[in-house]
């Protein structure tokens, strides 16, 4: 059974089966060391998303982008470096507002950026969201809490804190900050830390890491698949064994995509580029596979950054992306 169609900007009927795909921009670029991919929602629109989801099949309401109130920068530091940290989480806390709100409701939360530091946002409102929504299940009973399950699919680990950060971007952070490290302000948004436990977590496509970030991943407990895994297993055995993962003891599976995951060939339009990513079918088959899982709960592409862009082809790559991921198929 599918959802009504939206109309006049009201919010359709959902079904547990097929639920109303719920869109949110957050234009932020703070928590990144360019601009401009603050203008990555409005990229992603023009690229097709609304059109794309339409071929998907999926019903869905777009809720604009949040207001990112300060566009000047500033720095503070919280035990090392947190660059632009009160923009950063101004905006966050505004976007975990609106995750919480959707999630409750029984919505599928779908976030476009923006830079990656949006994440910590996007988690707070899903943990908070899904323990909020099933406390009345409890009824007074024990029983374990409610886990989320995440695919990374990123070149990068971001698993650094402030005083490992070479560069102090808070986007280069936001898997840290979800486990409960970094800053005592970014890690309890919400209330709640750690949002994830480790062994929940699964970063695919990863090809530059920090000198002190690939300690970091190796001791945090997470998964991790590089693209020399890739190379060697293929792209559909790595996310098989990702999917299993993430699935095998949560309830809930978010998918956050960095677009610099893909070959800059295919997707110039970032600020993180490196070469030796993945290819385009490489990107559709991992989302196509997420999508038949028939798991995923809550999505989000960051990163694309239509500045540096090439007639908006990582906008327009990235929007068919988020379709594959919620069920467009070739036949």
């Amino acid at each position: 059974m599918r959802s009504r169609k939206a109309k006049n900007g009201h919010t359709p009927t959902e079904t547990p089966d097929l639920p109303v795909v719920h869109i949110i921009g957050v234009p932020m670029d703070h928590g990144a060391g360019r601009r401009g991919v603050g203008m990555g929602p409005s990229a992603l629109r023009i690229g097709g998303l609304h059109e794309k989801l339409k071929a998907a099949g999926r019903e869905f309401v777009d809720h604009g982008d949040i207001l990112i109130r300060t566009p000047e920068r500033s720095r503070a530091k919280v035990g090392g470096k947190a660059n632009n940290l009160p923009i950063v989480l101004r905006a966050c806390d505004a976007l975990h507002e609106h995750v919480q709100r959707i999630v409750m409701m029984g919505g599928f939360p779908l976030v476009i950026g923006g830079d990656h530091s949006i994440n910590i946002g996007t988690m707070a409102g899903l943990a908070v969201g899904v323990q909020e929504k099933h406390k009345s299940e409890r009824n007074g009973k024990k029983r374990a809490s409610r886990e989320i399950g995440v695919i990374w699919i990123d070149a990068h680990g971001d698993l650094n804190t402030p005083d490992t950060s070479p560069s102090g971007n808070i986007h280069g952070m936001p898997v840290a900050t979800a486990l409960g490290m970094g800053p005592r302000a970014l890690t309890h948004l919400g209330g709640l830390a750690p949002k994830l436990q480790p062994n929940n977590v699964v970063l695919v496509g990863l090809r530059d890491l920090d000198v002190e970030e690939k300690q970091a991943i190796l001791d945090s407990g997470v998964h991790a698949f590089t693209m020399q895994d890739i190379d060697m297993r293929g792209m559909a055995g790595v996310m098989q064994e990702a999917i299993n993962l993430a699935t095998r003891n949560t309830d809930y599976l978010h998918v956050s995509f960095d677009i610099d995951s893909v070959d800059p060939k295919m997707a110039p339009g970032t600020g993180t580029a490196v070469f030796g990513g993945l290819t385009y079918r490489e990107a559709h088959l991992a989302l196509e596979l997420v999508a038949d899982s028939g798991r995923l709960t809550s999505f989000e592409m960051v990163e694309v950054n239509p500045i540096l862009d090439n007639y908006n082809m990582t906008g327009e790559l990235a929007s068919g992306l988020i379709a594959s991921a919620l069920g467009k198929t070739i036949l």
